[in-house]
């Protein structure tokens, strides 16, 4: 994935100043990805639940997913420890279940996923798996007036970013990329600064695509407070 590092974004902007908002992510910011066609190795589950998972989860007090999200989650381990955020009190995950719309809400989140939906490969009449969880994600929080959707998949971020040329009816949500919240972990000594700069290599500057487009780690760090110093505790 491509980062672009010319205007500061208004969302991470808005979680620096209030870190407490509902943050409803894709199953790409929970599954420990594997580019091992690009690379030797790949993030374990233990490994990515140190890097990132825990960080995010003591950071964030109110990340959220869609059901549809939990179902995608195949992962014994992944599942173990979703249930145990539930278990927490206060839960330390909040789970959107489309069952908790009213009438007039349902109706319009299923007019929102119709327009969605042909931009991506999930098809409603077959309920197949594929970006059905990023669908019915963004359909319900664009009902529930939630402001940020973070992901790391670049079709669910366009459903963002073309909202209106697309007319996708997701014009209030904002999107927030992983980079953007490694950074905040990174900035504000959330995480293990060198783990945290080994998930950026290995997200953002692996291929050789990526080490041409991309900012290595240093200037990215570099280039992100110069973004953000006005806003950075």
């Amino acid at each position: 994935m491509r980062i672009n590092l010319m205007n500061p974004n208004s969302s991470l902007i808005s979680i620096f100043n209030n870190s407490e908002q509902i943050i409803t992510l894709d199953a790409n910011f929970l599954i420990p990805p594997d580019r091992s066609r690009y690379a030797k190795s790949s993030f374990s589950f233990p490994l990515y639940r140190e890097t990132w998972l825990d960080p995010i989860f003591t950071t964030f007090p109110n990340l959220a997913i869609h059901e549809a999200v939990q179902q995608e989650l195949v992962s014994l381990e992944l599942k173990e420890y979703i249930k145990k955020l539930r278990e927490e009190i206060p839960p330390k995950i909040i789970i959107h279940f489309d069952r908790n719309l009213t009438e007039v809400e349902s109706f319009l989140r299923n007019t929102i996923e119709a327009k969605i939906y042909p931009y991506t490969n999930y098809d409603p009449e077959i309920d197949n798996k594929d970006d059905r969880g990023e669908v019915k994600s963004l359909s319900y929080i664009a009902v529930k007036g939630l402001l940020y959707f973070a992901a790391h998949d670049n079709n669910a971020l366009k459903l963002i970013e073309k909202a209106e040329e697309w007319s996708t009816g997701l014009d209030n949500v904002n999107a927030i990329h992983m980079f953007e919240l490694i950074y905040y972990l990174y900035i504000n000594n959330k995480g293990d600064k060198k783990r945290l700069r080994m998930l950026y290599k290995y997200q953002y500057y692996l291929t050789e695509f990526e080490k041409r487009t991309n900012p290595e780690w240093g200037e990215f760090i570099n280039q992100m407070n110069i973004l953000y110093e006005d806003y950075v505790n």
